[in-house]
């Protein structure tokens, strides 16, 4: 394993990526906050349902791209749309230049993301795959740990230097990426881009959408993934919401007669950031507690834990009680994201193996479509009722994974 991890390719992307998300959950985590307090929760919420939209598309062009024109001329085409929305987000004087600018930065991302996860699945063989999406995900989480607590800080009194920092280090990637990333597309798929003109290939890759989407077996793991994703995103949807209304400032610890306040924004910086350090701690072990665990189970105890999880966080505000139920709803999200990227890289063919990437992509894109809902509907519903729905959400998905292992497969997945 060690030595597809050295290669230069995913030596600079573990770097790269991980600095950049850092710096990444400075930001986001608070995104609906910025927009709801600006505009309002009902808004916010209707807004927030939008960008996933324009990402799916991104990532459908992505993946059609990244089996055409290669691995790495996506990833930097993605890298640097997302380093030109930092810098207008920098620059803008409008909520809703703001806004666009966030859009752009996730169709940025949606272009890169298929052509970074084949790039993975064609360096590394299928038996290492968990433990290569987890040790990237390790590195994508370390930011994950500190970004969210100095982002309450820095999102909301220094936001422009924050995306100037951000449009900065995507800048760099992006000439990292130019200058040291070598193309792992199949020489196959080389051979097959170059006789083919540009409007052919753009019909055959999205008639290849049209096969995939076929395919009754890929369709039902779509669903079911969309229905476990969206307890899961809840973090970065209505669990803000909630903190920031119904989760008062209260003391984190006392010492020597006095206390370590936290108000709410920060309550919930310092819960995020402890979901983040948990993957860091545990990603790996976790990885290996369930290698020899079926898929199967590994999907349905994700969707039980993240849905269980959210759902009790609405029963007490204590902040130590919030660090515990973080620890269920995260190890929910946790066991889940290696086997869910290994699953779809062996069940892929080569020859379209982007496109795949990309269409699994679609679970998390329309996921972050519904997701808002929770928001949207905070107006008028109690809490207890917006986190009654989401685990209801985590319940079809469980019977969705029955579902879909119990269909005939004829690509070898078992139960």
């Amino acid at each position: 394993m060690g030595k597809f991890i050295w290669d230069t390719n995913l030596k600079v992307r573990l770097i790269g990526e991980g600095l950049f998300n850092l710096l990444f959950w400075m930001y986001f985590p608070f995104i609906t906050v910025y927009f709801g307090e600006a505009l309002g929760y009902h808004t916010a919420g209707l807004l927030m349902a939008v960008p996933p939209v324009f990402s799916m598309l991104g990532s459908l062009l992505g993946g059609a791209l990244a089996d055409r024109l290669g691995r790495r001329p996506v990833m930097l085409i993605g890298t640097v749309l997302q380093t030109l929305m930092f810098a207008c987000f920098a620059l803008s004087p409008s909520y809703w230049i703001d806004y666009i600018s966030f859009i752009g930065i996730g169709i940025g991302g949606a272009i890169y993301r298929p052509a970074s996860s084949a790039m993975v699945a064609d360096l590394v063989p299928a038996q290492h795959l968990r433990r290569a999406f987890a040790t990237f995900s390790t590195s994508n989480n370390v930011g994950a740990v500190l970004g969210p607590v100095l982002g309450a800080i820095f999102f909301f009194h220094y936001r422009q230097e924050l995306l100037w920092t951000c449009s900065v280090i995507l800048l760099l990637y992006f000439i990292a990426i130019n200058h040291l990333v070598h193309e792992t597309c199949p020489s196959s798929l080389n051979k097959e881009r170059e006789s083919s003109s540009v409007l052919h290939v753009f019909k055959k890759q999205w008639h290849g959408y049209g096969i995939i989407f076929r395919d009754k077996v890929f369709l039902v793991y779509i669903v079911a993934g969309i229905f476990a994703l969206i307890p899961i995103m809840q973090l970065d949807m209505y669990l803000p919401v909630y903190v920031m209304e119904h989760v008062p400032p209260q003391a984190m610890f006392f010492w020597k007669g006095d206390s370590f306040m936290l108000s709410s924004k920060e309550i919930f910086g310092w819960l995020v950031g402890f979901n983040g350090l948990l993957f860091v701690l545990f990603i790996l072990p976790v990885t290996k507690w369930f290698q020899h665990w079926k898929e199967r189970n590994v999907f349905i105890l994700s969707s039980l834990l993240a849905g269980a999880g959210t759902f009790f966080v609405g029963v007490n505000s204590n902040i130590w009680y919030l660090f515990f139920i973080t620890i269920i709803f995260t190890f929910g999200e946790m066991v889940r994201s290696p086997v869910t990227q290994s699953f779809i890289s062996r069940y892929a063919p080569g020859h379209a193996r982007g496109q795949y990437m990309a269409a699994d992509s679609l679970q998390n894109t329309i996921g972050k479509f519904l997701a808002p809902i929770t928001v949207f509907l905070s107006s008028w519903v109690p809490p207890m009722g917006i986190f009654s729905l989401i685990l209801g959400f985590s319940l079809i998905s469980i019977m969705l994974y029955i579902q879909l292992f119990q269909m005939d497969v004829e690509r070898g997945i078992s139960a």
